[in-house]
């Protein structure tokens, strides 16, 4: 059964009734969360659990950080932030958090459509005029690696790269790009992997959100990301190009070799990265937590209004209709596994994944919005229980199986008592977390 359903500009599309239910629910349990009062969590379950599988050597070090919309309710550090000069993990340690800048351009780009400046529907080649050279592969001849392509049966719009389903791929999950980009081709000359709106692909779309941000901003991504997001929101931790003096807090990482050990890879001198849409940034837990408490709040910071509700109700729907999330498929499984957690039902806004029924028991709810880090930095943001959660590790493959038992061992001992009643949640402050000396590693 469909619906005509409108995008929050006046324009109306057809979605299949399920998409909608979820578009719907979303919203509202993004104003329903407004009212939601504090969840409690199991702090010592919490501890036990992260403190063991440190222990066990699944992972080196682990930051877990659960707030509310107004305080944290859990915060805890275990491990070492590198082993190799046996430094203790703090709370405030910086972390590559790699496509979780994802959600962040995303909301870059909502701030432009929110002014007018920006339409979903607006055709890429408008901003980025070099996209119209962008064909779709048809035919791929594996004795050489050569491939036929034609011209997409249409246009990709903003719309398209928001929801991740341009025909833009990866080469880490597909093979096929990953030869082509091994023998040379370079990122901008890859072909689609289909027509744009046929299907869910993950790839660097949102590389181009940031393009088209700096183009329509008239100021660097990095730049803007400054005044309009971190300042704002107090992230006074999160950047593109790290400062000299914050270097010795950022956590090195981990391989997962064949035999299962771990090998460190020790950080460079200098830590930047480009300043690109689709990932990048360096981040800690406390300033991720802010960002994600944003949503938590209808788009209020304690300053005041950052983002309109509706704004954030659009960006938080699903805007992929009658489409799911499809699990991507690995091409180099030493830099990541199949993902995602939920593919094959769930939906897609503008910069999450959102949750559809069914949800499995004793986890976040329906409606909650995620997404991940290739280092295997992890967040969800549940609206109808009003919380929100991140789990920062720094180890390869992404979705490597101790990894992801951290996660979903982690989020199963966070629902374990959230509902039926649990001890009173510790209130803390996540400025004065990050300032924890180092001897507060458990």
């Amino acid at each position: 059964m469909s619906c005509v359903c409108s995008d929050g500009e006046g324009r109306a599309w057809s979605v299949e009734m399920n998409g909608w239910f979820v578009s719907l629910t979303v919203s509202l349990a993004l104003v329903a969360s407004m009212a939601a009062p504090p969840a409690a969590v199991p702090q010592a379950a919490l501890d036990d659990f992260l403190r063991g599988r440190v222990a066990a050597g699944d992972v080196p070090a682990v930051v877990a950080m659960v707030v509310d919309r107004h305080s944290t309710t859990y915060a805890g550090a275990f491990g070492k932030q590198n082993v190799a000069q046996k430094r203790d993990l703090r709370l405030d340690a910086i972390f590559r958090i790699a496509s979780m800048t994802k959600p962040v351009t995303s909301l870059a780009a909502m701030m432009l459509y929110e002014e007018g400046r920006l339409s979903f529907d607006d055709p890429v080649t408008k901003f980025l005029p070099e996209l119209a050279n962008r064909r779709v592969m048809t035919t791929w001849h594996a004795a050489d690696n050569t491939y036929e392509s034609r011209s997409p049966k249409r246009v990709i719009t903003v719309r398209d790269l928001l929801t991740h389903t341009s025909g833009i791929g990866y080469p880490f999950a597909d093979a096929r790009l990953a030869k082509l980009s091994a023998a040379g081709t370079a990122e901008a000359d890859l072909p689609l992997l289909h027509d744009p709106g046929e299907r869910f692909t993950y790839g660097s779309s949102t590389a181009l959100v940031g393009r088209i941000v700096e183009k329509i901003a008239g100021e660097p991504l990095d730049r803007f990301f400054r005044s309009r997001i971190f300042d704002p929101l107090e992230m006074a931790d999160t950047f593109f190009v790290l400062p000299p003096d914050k270097r010795d807090r950022v956590v090195t990482v981990h391989t997962r070799a064949a035999d299962g050990s771990l090998v460190e890879r020790p950080n460079p001198p200098e830590l930047r990265s480009d300043a690109r849409g689709d990932g990048g940034l360096f981040s800690t837990a406390a300033d991720y937590s802010r960002f994600m408490q944003l949503f938590l709040n209808g788009g209020r910071t304690r300053s005041g209004r950052l983002v309109k509700e509706q704004t954030l109700r659009t960006m938080t729907s699903n805007q992929i209709g009658a489409l799911v999330v499809r699990e991507q498929p690995t091409a180099q499984p030493a830099v990541a596994r199949p993902f995602p957690i939920g593919a094959g039902k769930d939906k897609f806004g503008f910069g999450f994944q959102i949750e559809a029924p069914p949800a499995a028991p004793g986890m976040r709810s329906v409606d909650s919005l995620s997404w991940g880090g290739i280092d295997n930095t992890h967040f969800w943001i549940d609206p109808r229980e009003s919380i929100a959660a991140v789990v920062l590790m720094q180890l390869l493959p992404y979705y490597d199986d101790r990894a992801l038992a951290v996660l979903r061992g982690f989020e199963r001992t966070v629902y374990g008592r959230i509902v039926g009643g649990a001890a009173p949640p510790l209130k803390r402050d996540p400025a004065a977390d990050a300032q924890q000396p180092p001897h507060h590693n458990r």
